[in-house]
C-alpha cells in the first residue's frame, strides 16, 4: 500500500478531512458535555426586540437593487486594480500607462452606459 503513487495523496486527503472535522467534532462534544439543553419559557421567547412577527416572512425584492450591487462591484474592482498601478506608477513604462488608460476609459464607458440606461437613478 505504501508503494502506491496515490498513497501520499490519500494521506493528505485524510489529514485535510481530519483537520476540518476535528474542530467541529470537538465543538459538538463540548456543547453536549458543558452546555446541556434546558429549554424554558425565557429561552424560547422572542430575542431582544420583543416584537411578535406578523404575516409571512416572504417579501418581494426589487431587482433594481441587483443593478446597484453590480455597479458597486464593478467600481470596487476598479479600485482594486488601480491601487497597485498607483503604487508602482513611477517605475512603469509608457505601455503600462496606456493600458491603464484604456482600462479607465472602458470603465468610464460603462459608467456612461449605466447613466444613459437609467441604472443610477434611485426610484
Amino acid at each position: 500500500m505504501a508503494s502506491s503513487p496515490y498513497f501520499p495523496i490519500a494521506v493528505l486527503f485524510v489529514a485535510a478531512l481530519g483537520f476540518g472535522l476535528a474542530p467541529l467534532g470537538l465543538a459538538w462534544l463540548w456543547q453536549k458535555v458543558y452546555s446541556p439543553a434546558k429549554p424554558n419559557l425565557v429561552k424560547n421567547s422572542i430575542y431582544e426586540c420583543g416584537l411578535v412577527s406578523k404575516g409571512d416572512a416572504w417579501v418581494q425584492f426589487r431587482s433594481a437593487y441587483y443593478l446597484y450591487a453590480i455597479m458597486f462591484l464593478i467600481f470596487d474592482v476598479e479600485a482594486v486594480f488601480l491601487l497597485p498601478f498607483a503604487v508602482a506608477f513611477t517605475g512603469l513604462g509608457v505601455a503600462a500607462c496606456v493600458s491603464m488608460l484604456v482600462f479607465v476609459l472602458l470603465l468610464v464607458e460603462g459608467l456612461a452606459w449605466a447613466w444613459a440606461k437609467g441604472v443610477l437613478t434611485w426610484t
